[in-house]
């Protein structure tokens, strides 16, 4: 699982490969827009059992098709985009730097305005044969998708299971925005 996704799931939104993630060789939701801005800045925690620990914060940059990291911490993701799914809750689609060609999920669902829990997409939370049908063992993935109803299955099963892990992702102004 990428380290955003670890963090972002431990701390937008998978480097180190854990069972049960599910990733694709591409990505499967095309068509990603800037619905953060142009420019984004991170607060990252790591969430265990309710409690947030290990900040870091990093930068990012839309360039025109996901959002690139620009600084900070978390230099081994390399691009996510965000796309609206379910009950104020959000799809990740990342991509990690020790695997550019890999695309891992997560959903970030929405606790108040500029506040994220985000949990990693887990084939594990889906049934058994919901989980064997929907996705290939190939590689060093545990669950490789390749269609958006694939990733739909395992995005619901981990939205219905409303876990206390993961990670806390706080949304700061950038430096060019006002203070209110």
């Amino acid at each position: 699982m990428s380290r955003l996704v670890a963090r972002a799931a431990a701390a937008a939104f998978c480097a180190l490969s854990l069972s049960g993630c599910v990733d694709s060789a591409g990505p499967v939701l095309p068509n990603a827009k800037p619905l953060f801005g142009e420019r984004l800045r991170l607060q990252f925690y790591t969430l265990h059992k309710g409690f947030a620990d290990e900040p870091e914060q990093a930068s990012f940059k839309w360039d025109g098709a996901r959002y690139v990291h620009a600084g900070g911490a978390m230099s081994d993701v390399t691009a996510f985009t965000a796309h609206p799914f379910e009950a104020n809750s959000y799809i990740i689609q990342a991509a990690a730097a020790k695997r550019p060609h890999i695309v891992e999920y997560a959903i970030a669902h929405k606790l108040a305005e500029g506040v994220y829990q985000v949990v990693a997409v887990d084939e594990d939370d889906a049934k058994g044969a919901a989980s064997a049908h929907n996705c290939k063992q190939v590689d060093d993935s545990h669950c490789r998708i390749v269609t958006r109803k694939q990733l739909f299955v395992f995005a619901r099963a981990t939205a219905a299971r409303h876990k206390d892990e993961g990670g806390l992702v706080l949304r700061l102004a950038n430096d060019s925005e006002p203070r209110r």
